[in-house]
């Protein structure tokens, strides 16, 4: 089942689960025991353990100014609300769109020699699924121990036969939350919980994380960086996505999710391996890996509020699928009015029109507080990424809603640094490039039927 399908179906299905039982709902992070003292210092880890509070301090004030976010104190914010320490020594690098990051994949899952652990919301069979598949059964025949997890409704119209054939390679899969109860080894059935994830490790030593599933939906690129953009039309949209590459000490966090994510599930053998060897020094990028899964700590909501609630200069977001919370909306219209810079690239091309129009419902809100709004052209956007201040980056699976925060199993990495956040700020003004401003007089003057698309949409918010 197409991304758009699961967009549609799980609304109207998960209304009538969540009719069984209370709506959870989301921590006030402004009301966190957040008061860090003075010239606290967070916690980072590198190759060897703990770094010591003189060389933590020495790191960020060697590579960080003061000018606009004081990444020493955000730092320590973050880690106090989330409980998540800061890596340093790795290497990242950014990839746009399906073309780039599966080819990136591919190699790395081609050059695997121990161990290859793929977690993943949607795995479809078709052109790029079964090159995927092939590569994965390659590596397994050759010795190389093979993990997959793979959710229950991100693949609800994938033949059986298609997961089977790699169960008969050798390669050990796991069903996140089956949609058949009878599936399940315990008694617990939460069709709303789903795991959002989109991971690959390799050997241990290289994790990627992102927006892109394993489909041909992602493997027509947009026209990010294209220099024919002029030229283009309607029937060459792509989709629009970024995915990250991490190599260094911070992968063992990226295991150590995977592997507790696995366990959580109780149902099936995991194919061990040398998934922890021994770290190296890969980079200077020093990040923060986050994890999330309904009912827990609320780790990657918290990070992107205290965030904005810091920023000085900027928060610069894209976010695929945007239905926020309201305390992400007064969050967002308290920085405008602060005087800070807020940018938001949204879809003009969506894949799911509820999702669209939910969204669409707060512009009203954001816009009459100098949040700016812009809608991407010629291209699905997919992405989740933001940055703040051009120092704290983040990008993983995501979005801007209540279903990712609170009901998914996400996974965000966050960079600190000006080196990435530049990156990060060119391929966000790349993007505004080719995206049309939404003023709060057009958007008060739109047609009265898409008003009622939008109030309509609204009232599901919390399941979308």
């Amino acid at each position: 089942m197409k991304a758009t399908s699961l967009r549609l179906w799980l609304p109207a299905s998960l209304m009538c689960w969540a009719l069984l039982g209370a709506c959870a709902s989301l921590p006030d992070v402004s009301q966190l025991d957040t008061k860090v003292a003075a010239g606290a210092t967070p916690t980072v880890h590198g190759k060897n353990g703990e770094l010591s509070a003189d060389r933590t301090r020495a790191l960020l004030a060697k590579r960080y100014a003061k000018s606009t976010l004081d990444l020493q104190q955000q730092a320590s914010l973050e880690e106090a609300a989330t409980g998540v320490p800061l890596i340093a020594g790795n290497k990242t690098t950014l990839l746009f769109d399906g073309p780039q990051t599966m080819s990136e994949m591919l190699k790395a899952i081609e050059g695997a020699k121990n161990s290859i652990n793929l977690e993943t919301y949607i795995f479809d069979q078709d052109g790029m699924g079964l090159k995927f598949a092939d590569a994965l059964i390659a590596r397994r025949k050759a010795g190389v121990a093979v993990n997959i997890i793979y959710d229950s409704v991100g693949t609800l119209g994938v033949p059986k036969e298609f997961f089977q054939r790699m169960r008969d390679a050798g390669i050990s899969l796991l069903e996140f939350n089956p949609v058949n109860p009878a599936k399940l080894s315990g008694d617990s059935w939460k069709i709303n919980n789903r795991d959002h994830r989109k991971v690959l490790i390799v050997d241990g030593r290289i994790a990627f994380t992102g927006g892109i599933n394993i489909s041909g939906t992602y493997s027509k690129s947009s026209l990010f960086r294209s220099r024919n953009k002029a030229s283009k039309g309607e029937d060459d949209v792509g989709w629009r996505d970024t995915h990250i590459k991490i190599e260094g000490p911070a992968v063992h966090a990226f295991q150590w999710l995977f592997v507790r994510q696995w366990a959580a599930q109780d149902r099936a053998d995991l194919i061990d391996a040398d998934f922890f060897p021994t770290p190296y020094i890969a980079g200077d990028k020093v990040i923060r890996v986050l994890g999330s899964d309904p009912g827990g700590h609320f780790e990657i909501f918290k990070a992107y509020n205290l965030a904005m609630q810091e920023a000085k200069k900027s928060i610069h977001i894209t976010s695929a699928y945007f239905v926020p919370d309201q305390q992400t909306v007064d969050a967002l219209k308290a920085a405008a009015r602060r005087g800070v810079d807020v940018k938001i690239v949204l879809p003009g091309v969506s894949d799911s029109g509820l999702v669209f129009h939910a969204g669409r419902s707060f512009y009203d809100e954001l816009l009459s507080s100098g949040v700016k709004i812009y809608q991407l052209k010629l291209a699905v956007l997919h992405a989740k990424t933001a940055v703040i201040d051009g120092k704290w980056s983040t990008v993983g699976s995501t979005n801007m809603d209540t279903r990712s925060f609170l009901h998914n199993s996400e996974l965000n990495v966050v960079v600190l640094g000006d080196a990435f956040g530049n990156e990060m700020e060119r391929a966000f003004q790349e993007d505004l490039r080719d995206s049309v401003q939404i003023t709060l007089d057009q958007w008060r003057h739109r047609p009265w039927l898409d008003r009622m698309k939008e109030w309509a949409a609204q009232l599901t918010n919390y399941w979308l």
